[in-house]
């Protein structure tokens, strides 16, 4: 039985308008070297730059022409806008007033999205592959892994560069590791959370 292994990371550090740091390159380099001695097929990244210029940190420090591709399915996008009764009283002013169609688009990228990545090859080979996306479409994931309800990609948040790993095998996908970030030094972790104290 084949195996799709989906290596799903956030983009590196961005600042206040979206843009790629010298921060978030060293973090999108060492994600690189940990991912060096994997057999990787392809590196897939949003079309939005800082997640461009993370997939192409990251394949730099891999095998000699892997291909690196963008996907507009990892777009950063809202997944499940949910209804007023499943929403979590801390999430209502965010949701309030969320337009209609723009939550239809997001709900139709999702769905293309895990219809795209999450599920096992379709020929005999193991297939490996880097995901760059944005923390929105990895909680997605996630949640479709566990076939949780849609409303619980909320609050499933990724540092920038934390590697998640998802197996997708006939039967039952398992999530192997979420949001590690043991490849970065301590002072490049937990960056696109809010200022806290963390362990």
């Amino acid at each position: 039985m084949a195996t799709r292994y989906l290596y799903i990371a956030r983009h590196g550090d961005a600042d206040a308008f979206g843009e790629f740091t010298d921060t978030g390159r060293e973090q999108a380099r060492l994600l690189g070297q940990r991912l060096a001695h994997l057999p990787i097929d392809a590196v897939w990244h949003s079309p939005l730059p800082r997640a461009a210029g993370t997939a192409q940190e990251v394949a730099a420090q891999l095998r000699p022409g892997t291909p690196v591709a963008e996907a507009a399915e990892l777009i950063d996008h809202v997944p499940y806008v949910p209804t007023p009764e499943e929403t979590p009283h801390a999430w209502v002013p965010f949701f309030d007033g969320y337009d209609p169609a723009e939550a239809a688009a997001g709900n139709r990228t999702a769905h293309s999205l895990t219809a795209r990545f999450a599920t096992p090859p379709e020929h005999g080979d193991d297939v490996h592959e880097v995901l760059i996306t944005h923390s929105y479409p990895i909680a997605w994931l996630i949640r479709d892994a566990l076939d949780a309800p849609p409303v619980r990609w909320l609050g499933l948040n990724s540092a920038n560069t934390a590697l998640t790993l998802i197996e997708h095998r006939p039967g039952l996908p398992s999530i192997t590791m979420f949001n590690d970030m043991s490849h970065l030094p301590p002072e490049l972790r937990w960056t696109g959370f809010p200022k806290a104290t963390r362990p």
